[in-house]
């Protein structure tokens, strides 16, 4: 953290939250959905890290906020992991789904490369690829869209 300038870092998933954040004499002080507890030594800021989990919930339901305005009739093919977003096996090779290409569940639909290993997405959705939302090589977030189906 220290070479970063780093001072505060969260995540929250399922119910889990983690917090770190550098205290006032440089070392981090963690917060999870257990309680806190600084690994590092004990530490007059220690009192005051189970209220610093306020924080972290604000900015989880910002990823989430950009659903509204859904279309009847449109579903969309989310990211189930952080990666890298490829839409074909290789640069060589045909995407595997186009805007016009019917999906069902079981179809594969892109690749998301995740610490050098190369999974392999499923639509899980039945219709019509719309559009692409993501470009290739871009990096993807858990729930990002991917693309937008026409149901169906």
């Amino acid at each position: 953290m220290k070479r970063s300038e780093l001072t505060e870092f969260a995540v929250e998933e399922e119910g889990f939250k983690l917090k770190i954040r550098r205290g006032a004499n440089g070392l981090p002080l963690v917060t999870s959905s257990q309680g806190s507890y600084s690994p590092f030594g004990a530490s007059s800021e220690n009192n005051s890290a189970p209220s610093t989990p306020a924080p972290a919930a604000p900015s989880a339901p910002s990823v989430p906020a950009a659903p509204a305005g859904d279309e009847a009739g449109i579903g969309y093919i989310k990211s189930p992991m952080v990666g890298t977003f490829y839409r074909s096996a290789s640069p060589e090779s045909k995407p595997y789904a186009e805007v016009g290409t019917k999906t069902v569940e079981t179809s594969v639909i892109c690749i998301i490369e995740a610490m050098k290993i190369m999974n392999e997405i499923q639509a899980e959705i039945k219709g019509t690829v719309l559009e692409a939302l993501v470009e290739n090589g871009q990096p993807v977030e858990y729930g990002q869209k991917l693309f937008k189906v026409k149901l169906g």
